[in-house]
């Protein structure tokens, strides 16, 4: 721990370097109120660059995200492409977050003083833009400035290579140890606007062009959607993507239909939270609409919603999952295909993969390991899914972003519900027809937010070293550790505990959040195929609920 004379000392150097005048001044007032508690906040510690980038909470120092920190991952990950590359280029893209614009800004300044090319989206725009964008332009690598869902007071630095999917290790350490040899940044070589390339609106309409490969059949478009962006920038880019496609204009929450990097209606601004999609059900309601979609802040996730009897219906990321899944192939052909999802998603998919005969394959969590799964060199990867809202649909020719995307997953499920529309059916009647033919899988979730990390870890360590015989009544027939790279999967922090009872089969995946200070538990009831689809419901229901009060309490967090 630093003593209090170097936090001061740590904190007029940063001082010295800051371009920014909101930090400087934020720096100056703890300086002179002696604030050690909150020097220390930001300057014990410092954010750490890893495979989902950089994430953290705005202000001074290398505890947080600010213009310094910013310029410094720029500054590294050029000096990181320059060891391979003559000339590499990078394309920028931003939300409309707190931020944003600047950091874009100065990494396209540091860039191309680095010597490098740079293209720079012409407005804040989706994530899945930016990630379509690198392929498309040929560059060698891509920035977004986002902090996606988390709250108004975070921003975040994502980094994808050429291949146009999220860096994974060792690259992250490479470009870690790049930012680590930046020295100051003021001494930094600096362009200035000119020597980077701001692109124009041919960049989404290139995006837009690529998800006509879709396979959103030929059903009537004849249905309703109300849809919110939840203060982000996803409203025009899906507007337009619905208009390409022959859908109607979906109605959009007013008060949640333009950018704002406050989220004032919302707690946090991520559909799975509760009460984050309150508004756009209401709207749903109101109008009678056939679906309610929302997508998070930078649209990269898509929350799906339906009417059913009593109220509206929002379904989970694995029902969403499993009901895309099964429409990308259906409507596309070849054994070659590769369907992708993660240890913490519904088991589903490979019942899914295996009944209609293509290639399966689980991965760590996050879509920066979805992509780049392989079974054979000859895979083609047309569908991949994590159960926290993510999704890639392709077609025939592949996944046209090869990140989680938003827009193309509500394209898609519009095209599904509209098709199912035209029966007489509805996306549940979809879901039910799946627990007949494969057995119901139930999956829910059991999130603990902490003020310190600590307790995540404690927690982990509690269950490693004494874990439970049994959870809501089925027995603990296996606990396996991920950190020791369980079921050939590369190691990371987490476990895994198999259960099995009268009925069915059970699972459990515990681990830390990679950008929250959470600790997720990942639960799944599989009950044999039935007619009796809402009873197996409930009783899945009554077994995650048994499982969920069982293991909060296993983890000391009861």
């Amino acid at each position: 721990m630093r003593t209090v004379d170097e936090l001061r000392q740590a904190a007029a150097e940063w001082l010295a370097q800051d371009p920014d005048p909101q930090t400087r001044a934020e720096l100056r007032a703890l300086l002179e109120a002696g604030d050690t508690a909150a020097l220390a906040d930001r300057f014990g510690t410092r954010l750490q660059f890893g495979t989902a980038g950089l994430r953290g909470e705005l202000g001074a120092g290398p505890g947080r995200m600010n213009r310094v920190t910013v310029m410094r991952a720029a500054a590294g990950l050029a000096a990181r492409l320059k060891a391979e590359t003559a000339r590499p280029g990078v394309v920028i893209g931003y939300d409309a977050r707190h931020g944003s614009r600047r950091f874009a800004l100065d990494t396209a300044a540091v860039v191309t003083g680095a010597g490098l090319r740079a293209w720079l989206l012409p407005r804040p725009l989706p994530t899945p833009v930016l990630a379509f964008a690198v392929r498309h332009l040929g560059a060698d690598a891509g920035v977004m400035v986002t902090a996606s869902h988390n709250p108004p007071r975070d921003n975040g630095y994502k980094v994808y290579w050429g291949d146009g999917a999220q860096i994974l290790a060792p690259l992250d350490g490479e470009i870690a140890a790049a930012i680590d040899a930046v020295g100051r940044v003021d001494e930094l070589p600096l362009g200035a606007e000119g020597d980077w390339t701001v692109l124009g609106d041919d960049i989404v309409e290139a995006y837009l062009r690529a998800l006509d490969a879709l396979p959103l059949g030929d059903a009537p478009r004849e249905i309703s959607i109300a849809y919110t962006p939840l203060h982000g920038v996803g409203a025009q880019v899906l507007r337009r993507a619905f208009a390409r496609a022959g859908f109607p204009e979906p109605m959009v929450v007013a008060e949640q239909a333009e950018p704002d990097p406050d989220f004032p209606t919302v707690a946090f601004p991520n559909p799975e939270e509760p009460g984050a999609m309150d508004r756009v059900l209401a709207l749903a309601e109101r109008t009678g609409a056939d679906l309610a979609i929302a997508n998070d802040p930078d649209a990269d996730r898509c929350a799906v919603a339906v009417p059913a009897p009593g109220g509206w219906r929002t379904l989970t990321g694995d029902e969403v999952g499993a009901l895309l899944a099964e429409h990308v192939l259906r409507h596309t052909g070849g054994a070659d295909r590769l369907v992708v999802t993660t240890i913490v998603s519904s088991s589903l998919l490979g019942r899914i993969a295996a009944a209609h005969g293509v290639r399966y394959a689980e991965t760590l969590t996050g879509f920066k390991w979805i992509m780049k799964a392989r079974t054979a060199p000859d895979d083609r990867q047309v569908f991949g899914y994590e159960e926290a809202l993510g999704y890639s649909v392709g077609g025939d020719g592949g996944v046209p972003v090869r990140d989680k995307d938003g827009i193309g997953a509500a394209l898609t499920v519009a095209a599904l519900a509209a098709e199912a529309k035209r029966d007489g059916r509805t996306l549940v009647d979809l879901l039910d027809d799946q627990a007949r033919r494969y057995g119901l899988h139930a999956t829910g979730a059991l999130s603990v937010r902490v003020t310190d990390r600590s307790l995540i870890g404690a927690a982990l360590d509690r269950l490693r070293q004494a874990p439970p015989a049994a959870l809501g009544g089925r027995a603990v027939t296996e606990v396996e550790d991920l950190a020791r790279g369980a079921g050939g999967l590369p190691p990371t922090e987490g476990l895994r505990l198999r259960l099995s009872g009268p009925e069915g089969r059970a699972r459990v995946v515990v681990r830390p959040s990679g950008t929250e200070p959470k600790l997720k538990c990942y639960l799944e009831v599989v009950l044999p195929p039935t007619e009796d689809v809402p009873q197996a419901r409930a009783r899945a229901e009554a077994a995650l609920q048994a499982i969920r009060t069982d293991l909060r309490t296993a983890l000391g967090l009861a």
